[in-house]
């Protein structure tokens, strides 16, 4: 079992940064690939951005591409989104998930999810 808890939700303006952080307890954060995913209200839950086990692998939705950054500290069980030029489309609540070595860009495959945090962006 993992355990995931999310921080660093808020309010922001339109072009401002945040950055999310993740962290995890349980197994061996290390053997876990990490990602973040995101649910407007009304809307499917979308992948955002993932990082393999190793960190080699690392993939972006196509909407925050160039604009979040998705890391990994193993040594603090913790990864890590940092969101610059933030948009209204951005508002939405923000989950942290964990799978086995890979990481998944389909929800229904995630093994492991955080409790959300929400951020909100405003124009």
């Amino acid at each position: 079992q993992v355990q995931l808890v999310e921080s660093g939700g808020g309010l922001v303006q339109a072009g401002g940064s945040l950055r999310l952080s993740c962290t995890a307890s349980g197994r061996p954060f290390s053997t876990y690939a990490m990602g973040w995913f995101r649910q407007a209200p009304g809307k499917e839950r979308e992948f955002v951005s993932g990082v393999s086990w190793s960190g080699g692998h690392i993939d972006y939705g196509d909407s925050v591409k160039g604009r979040f950054t998705i890391s990994r500290n193993d040594a603090k069980n913790t990864v890590y989104l940092q969101m610059n030029s933030l948009k209204p489309e951005d508002t939405a609540v923000y989950y942290c998930s964990a799978n086995d070595r890979t990481f998944t860009r389909v929800a229904g495959l995630v093994a492991y999810w955080g409790q959300g945090t929400q951020v909100t962006v405003s124009s």
